[in-house]
């Protein structure tokens, strides 16, 4: 008799091995390593087009101050220059300039109808405040007038150290005398004299 095969293609049992699997967990050091990935990436690209944004923007510029350069005239600006140095020359040498006018509107204010003079010399000095030293002879009608002269002369607060000397008489009586005194610079100064005059 034939042995009775059940035969049938659907496995009874499987082939493979079920095994039960749970979810792995995810490590911190996984994640933070994405963290960090994904930033860099970000910071990357991020950068690239802030590179671009910053290049454009400097060729703008440079376009912005090429076109106000040429708005400019280079040889109106050229003279300006040119102009400026002659100007701060000019007030430098007006500054250091100095005029002996005022010394002589002095000595005509201050002295006597009974005094002149016959000489008259100055001397700059070449230190930093520039004091002016005058040198005058002159011829006065008796010792008196000299004396009422020197008390004019010490009045005047423009006129330092007035001293009369060498004092001696002429065939005629009159008194022959040299005087020498010092003038405050401010006094005999171009600028301080010519705003003075403006002013007044």
């Amino acid at each position: 008799m034939e042995p009775n095969f059940q035969t049938s293609f659907i496995p009874k049992k499987p082939i493979v091995n079920e095994r039960a699997t749970s979810p792995r967990p995810v490590g911190i050091f996984l994640v933070a390593s994405l963290f960090i990935l994904v930033t860099v990436i970000v910071a990357t690209v991020g950068l690239y087009f802030y590179k671009g944004i910053v290049a454009k923007n400097i060729a703008d510029m440079e376009n912005t101050l090429t076109l106000a350069k040429n708005r400019f005239e280079p040889s109106k600006i050229a003279e300006l220059q040119v102009l400026d140095k002659r100007l701060n020359a000019s007030t430098e040498i007006l500054s250091k300039h100095i005029t002996v006018t005022p010394i002589f509107v002095s000595l005509q204010d201050l002295t006597m109808k009974s005094v002149r003079y016959t000489k008259f010399s100055y001397t700059l000095s070449d230190d930093q405040n520039a004091t002016v030293d005058v040198k005058m002879s002159g011829i006065a009608i008796g010792y008196r007038s000299i004396a009422l002269q020197s008390d004019l002369f010490t009045q005047n607060k423009n006129l330092i150290d007035p001293v009369f000397s060498n004092l001696t008489l002429d065939n005629s009586g009159n008194v022959l005398f040299d005087l020498e005194f010092s003038v405050d610079p401010n006094f005999v100064n171009y600028k301080q004299n010519l705003l003075t005059q403006t002013q007044s």
